[in-house]
C-alpha cells in the first residue's frame, strides 16, 4: 500500500489530492507542523524532516512535483498524465514545475518571514515583496485562462493539482482578492472537485493514522 507524510495545507496537500483523484488505496500519516519539530521521530523515516513523503513499495521520495509527476504517470496516464506522444507533453511538464519553481518559491517567503518567524526576526519588506513577486509570476496561468478552463491538454491534469495548489495557498495567505476574474473562477473551479474537498478533509477513500 502506498504510504503518505502530509500535514494539513501545507504542500503535500497536492499528492493527496492526486491519490484521491486516482482513487489510489493510501495510508496517510497526518503530522503537526513543522513535522521535524512536532513529531521527532518522523527524522528517523525521512531525514530531511519534510513533507510530503512517498512510500510506494521500494520507492520512497521526498521532492513534491516529482511526486505528483510520478503518481499521475504512473497511476494517470490517459488522465492526469500527459504522455510524451501528446502535443501538450511540454506544457504539462512546464506547468508541473513552474507550480514550485516560480509560484511556490515566493510563498514560502512569505510564510517563513510573515508567520513563522519569531515576531522579532519577521521581516514585513520581505513579505511585501515577495507578495508582488508571486502575483506578477502568475502573468502565465492568467493567460492562459483566458483561454481555457485547465492549463493543458484541454482536460483536467496533474498540472492543475499543481498550479491550483499553489493558487490555493495564496488563498489561504490572503492574496485570492487580487487574482484576476478567470484565475478566481478557475481556482473556484478546482476547490469544487470531490477530491480536492476530501483531501483538503483528510478524509474520504484512504487510510489515515
Amino acid at each position: 500500500m502506498i504510504e503518505l507524510w502530509h500535514c494539513k495545507d501545507s504542500r503535500s496537500l497536492r499528492a493527496l489530492w492526486a491519490l484521491q483523484e486516482l482513487g489510489l488505496e493510501c495510508r496517510v500519516h497526518h503530522l503537526g507542523f513543522p513535522p521535524r519539530a512536532t513529531d521527532p521521530g518522523f527524522l528517523e523515516i525521512n531525514p530531511l524532516g519534510t513533507v510530503p513523503y512517498l512510500k510506494d513499495g521500494a520507492t520512497t521520495m521526498t521532492e513534491l512535483s516529482a511526486i505528483t509527476h510520478y503518481l499521475a504517470q504512473k497511476y494517470g496516464a490517459g488522465t492526469l498524465a500527459v504522455n510524451p506522444d501528446e502535443p501538450a507533453y511540454a506544457d504539462f511538464l512546464n506547468w508541473m514545475y513552474h507550480s514550485d519553481a516560480t509560484l511556490t518559491f515566493p510563498q514560502t517567503l512569505i510564510l517563513r518571514y510573515g508567520r513563522f518567524e519569531p515576531k522579532e526576526r519577521r521581516q514585513p519588506q520581505v513579505v511585501a515583496d515577495y507578495t508582488q513577486w508571486y502575483l506578477a509570476r502568475l502573468k502565465l496561468v492568467n493567460a492562459r485562462l483566458e483561454q481555457a478552463e485547465y492549463l493543458c491538454a484541454d482536460r483536467f491534469t496533474a498540472a492543475d493539482i499543481a498550479v491550483g495548489y499553489a493558487l490555493y495557498l495564496g488563498e489561504v495567505l490572503g492574496l485570492a482578492g487580487h487574482y484576476k476574474p478567470q484565475t478566481q473562477a478557475y481556482l473556484a473551479r478546482l476547490k469544487a472537485r470531490e477530491a480536492f474537498q476530501k483531501a483538503n478533509a483528510g478524509t474520504g477513500g484512504v487510510d489515515a493514522v
